[in-house]
């Protein structure tokens, strides 16, 4: 057993790891952080996509001691700091952009990576972004039309 501490949302965050144990692993269960969610445990589905230190990262293929002393963000920590939801989480309910709610926080998590990175993406630039994103519910329509209504608030 490792000793590991991090930032997490803000907040510092320690526990006692295997050195086996999966960041997604660390942020559930010794954090309480259950937003992230695990689909597959094969980096195929990227409900369990966080943020460390501003990139996203696929939290079932990091190790929690690879995230030492790390920034990390998950979708938790999205919500504005009065506690409303954020543009994008916003853009996301009023666009339909969820049915079952499995892949949306990491949905979220990958689109605010995105919008970091190019603040107007055409339908095919998102599209393509969120390949690594599975979502076995909506088809995708909501959900390109939620992020293209957040890159325009």
């Amino acid at each position: 057993m490792a000793k590991v501490s991090m930032s997490v949302n803000g907040k510092p965050a320690e526990a006692e790891v295997e050195g086996r144990t999966l960041l997604s692993q660390f942020l559930r269960e010794s954090q309480g952080l259950t937003g992230t969610h695990i689909g597959c445990d094969t980096s195929q589905c990227g409900a369990c996509v966080v943020h460390v230190n501003g990139k996203a990262v696929k939290s079932c293929t990091m190790f929690a001691l690879e995230a030492a002393d790390a920034e990390v963000t998950t979708i938790e920590g999205m919500a504005n700091p009065d506690g409303s939801l954020s543009k994008i989480q916003a853009a996301f309910q009023e666009h339909h952009g969820l049915q079952c709610g499995f892949c949306t926080p990491g949905m979220v998590m990958s689109t605010a990576a995105l919008l970091k990175e190019n603040a107007n993406p055409s339908e095919t630039e998102i599209r393509e972004y969120l390949e690594g994103n599975i979502c076995r519910c909506t088809g995708y329509h909501n959900i390109v039309k939620a992020i293209q209504a957040a890159a325009a608030s």
